[in-house]
This record gives structure tokens, C-alpha cells and sequence, in this order.
């Protein structure tokens, strides 16, 4: 995207306008895991072969993380996001169908086709982001962020209401996708207007020589660390309160709300202490929140102590994506291909998670299992220092 000078009304057009997109990828995508135990029940798969069917999500998702910066940076952000939650949509109607149907095989092709959408459409929507956030000239990143994790408060709440009236999980889904459909081709007329490269003219960066780059591979690490850290949750919160501690679904909907409620809290008020304490201090204090709360969790003491665990775990993990995404687009003119690297990196946190929390769910219960985060964390600390902002960026 080119540095051309864009009017103030423009700017905060696009910056609402990102906004929506990110609540809308969040609803699309995450809303539905809190009725992850009703997924589950519907396929009647265990906790391994469940973790396996979220392989499908996540593998998909990693997959096309490193073709969805070279796609942004020749179509630009706004057509990229409407590739990307076009194949969502197909994808949650996938779900939808092979739940109804009892077929895991076709449940599995909806999640592959979402997987593939939402890393095109993550991948977009950030570059989008980071540019509107430079263009402004302060820190709104986990802001946007903040849009996601209220995306998915909306679908847990729907969750809720739905598992609460017996409103089955595939309509759920169904009525999700068209939502999502509705609401994304709008939205995205507003973005910045984005002039591509002329024919012939080479990209600032090669996908090759980002993934040389050790600050963008740690960056990546930062991100895998923290992404696992809220995937974990994402995924298995829910669960872990129904087996964990003999509660209904409502309650595990109920943890899971709280949870993207504290992380949507912290993205929206996050940026203020980003830009008193710096990226990698915030990142410090967040992760002493997310392991404290963790440690509640896998308590297996009482379920209102749990739920607060929720509350720490959810504001701990809410801003190691945000910085991540900032850092990684720190110089707009290698953005695109920076945030797909690191983006790269950290979704393995969504590709190793499932299945690995699965098949330790399946000998040491889903509660023991979650205990593996506190690695995951570590890693995140240990390659924090790499988020400090460039001392310039070249356009």
C-alpha cells in the first residue's frame, strides 16, 4: 500500500470499517467453539478424535498463512478479506451440514475451507489494520483486536441463549454463516484505497528472505506462544469446565463468555499500556495474568473459582496477537509479507494445540492437559524482546 495522503473523514471510515471486519471474523470464527462439546457429541467422537477433527481447522489455517501476504499484496486487503470469508462461510455451512448429518468426513471439509478463509482473512484484515494504525499515528492495533474478541463474546453469548432453549448447534451455525456473508462485502468498501504494484515492478520482500529474518521469526515466536496460550481456551475451556468439573454446557459457555469478555477488555483498554510501559513490558504483566489464571482453572477447587481463572486467563492472553501483528508490520512497505511470516509461525500454536491437548486429555484429563500452556508461555517471554519497535521503517 502506498504512503499517498488519505483525508481524515477517510481514515476513520476505514478504522470503523476494520473494525467490523475484525468482529466479524471473530464471530464467524470463534463464536461457535463454545458449543464445541455439542460439535463433539454430534459426531459422537472422543477427546482424541475431536482434537484430531480441530487438526483439520488448524492445519488448513497454517497452510495458507504464507500465500495470504503474497495475495494481499498483489489484490490489497478489502478483495483478500472477501476471498477469505467467502470460504468461511462455505466452510461453517460445511460444519453446519456434516453435524446435522452425523458425517464427520464433510465436518471435516467445513473446516478445512474455514481454516483456509480465516488465515486469508486474518492475514488481510491486519495489514489493513496496521496501516490505518500508522496512518493515525497511535496504538489502535489491539483495538481491532478487541473487535475479534467481541465478535466472539457475541457468539458466546448466542451460544449460550442457544444451548440454554435447545436451539441445535448446526443452526447455530447456518444462521452464523449468513450473518457473516451479510455483513463482510459492505464492510469492506470502506477500507484505505490500495493502488498494487505496477506490471512488472518487484515486492519489497520475497517470502524467502522474511523467513531469514530473525526478528520476524521471533516475532512468530511471541505470537506462537501467546496464540496457543488463547487457542487452549478457544478450544478447550469449555470442555475442560463440562469434564473437568461434572458442569452443564451452559456453565462451560458461561467460562468461555467470561473469558473472550476479559480478553476483549484487555484489547480495547490494552493500547493504553502499551504505550505507557512498551510492548515488551505489557507483554510480561499479561503473561503473569495468563499463567495465574491458568493455575485457577486447573485447579479443579470449585467452579466459580474457575470462571475467575477464566477472567485472568482471557486478559493475560489478549494482546500477544495484537503486538505481534504491529511489530511484524512495523515498516508498511514489507508489511504484508512480515505479517504472513510471523503470522506463519504463530498459528502453529492453533495447528500443534488441539490434537496435542487431545491426546494429553485422553490419559491425564483435559484439566491436567491445559498445563502445557505454562510452556508455551515461557516461550512467548523468551522471545519478547523482539517486539520493540524498528527505529524506523523504510516506505
Amino acid at each position: 500500500m502506498t504512503a499517498t495522503e488519505i483525508d481524515r473523514p477517510r481514515l476513520e471510515s476505514a478504522k470503523v470499517a476494520v473494525g467490523f471486519t475484525f468482529a466479524t471474523n471473530g464471530l464467524a470464527y470463534a463464536g461457535w467453539l463454545a458449543r464445541a462439546p455439542a460439535v463433539r457429541d454430534g459426531l459422537e467422537l472422543s477427546a482424541a478424535g475431536f482434537g484430531l477433527l480441530l487438526l483439520c481447522l488448524s492445519v488448513a489455517a497454517i497452510s495458507a498463512i504464507p500465500l495470504a501476504g503474497p495475495l494481499v499484496q498483489r489484490v490489497g486487503p478489502a478483495r483478500a478479506v472477501l476471498i477469505g470469508s467467502t470460504s468461511m462461510v462455505l466452510g461453517l455451512t460445511g460444519l453446519a451440514t456434516g453435524t446435522l448429518l452425523g458425517s464427520v468426513p464433510l465436518a471435516g471439509l467445513g473446516l478445512v475451507l474455514a481454516g483456509l478463509g480465516n488465515s486469508t482473512w486474518d492475514v488481510a484484515m491486519n495489514v489493513e489494520g496496521a496501516d490505518v494504525e500508522r496512518r493515525l499515528g497511535r496504538t489502535i492495533m489491539p483495538r481491532f483486536h478487541a473487535g475479534f474478541s467481541l465478535g466472539t463474546v457475541l457468539g458466546a453469548a448466542f451460544s449460550a441463549v442457544a444451548a440454554a432453549t435447545g436451539l441445535p448447534i448446526w443452526a447455530q451455525l447456518y444462521l452464523t454463516a449468513a450473518l457473516a456473508a451479510a455483513v463482510t462485502g459492505p464492510t469492506v468498501r470502506r477500507f484505505l484505497p490500495y493502488h498494487p504494484l505496477p506490471a512488472g515492478q518487484k515486492p519489497a520482500m520475497s517470502v524467502g528472505q522474511a523467513w531469514r529474518e530473525p526478528r520476524t521469526v521471533l516475532i512468530g515466536l511471541v505470537m506462537l506462544g501467546f496464540g496457543f496460550t488463547e487457542g487452549t481456551a478457544n478450544d478447550w475451556l469449555a470442555i475442560g469446565l463440562v469434564d473437568g468439573y461434572q458442569a452443564g454446557e451452559t456453565t462451560g459457555a458461561i467460562a468461555f463468555g467470561v473469558f473472550v469478555t476479559a480478553m476483549t477488555l484487555g484489547r480495547l483498554f490494552g493500547g493504553y499500556a502499551i504505550e505507557r510501559w512498551g510492548r515488551v513490558r505489557t507483554l510480561r504483566v499479561t503473561a503473569a495474568s495468563a499463567a495465574l489464571g491458568l493455575l485457577l482453572v486447573v485447579s479443579g477447587t470449585a467452579v466459580p473459582l474457575a470462571i475467575a481463572g477464566a477472567l485472568l486467563w482471557g486478559a493475560g492472553a489478549s494482546l500477544g496477537f495484537p503486538i505481534g501483528m504491529s511489530s511484524a508490520a512495523d515498516d508498511p512497505a514489507r508489511a504484508a509479507i512480515r505479517v504472513s511470516v510471523a503470522g506463519s509461525v504463530g498459528y502453529g500454536a492453533f495447528l500443534a494445540g488441539p490434537p496435542l491437548i487431545g491426546l494429553l486429555a485422553e490419559h491425564l484429563g483435559v484439566l491436567q492437559a491445559m498445563l502445557c500452556v505454562f510452556g508455551a508461555l515461557a516461550i512467548g517471554l523468551l522471545a519478547s524482546g523482539a517486539t520493540r519497535p524498528l527505529p524506523h521503517a523504510r516506505d
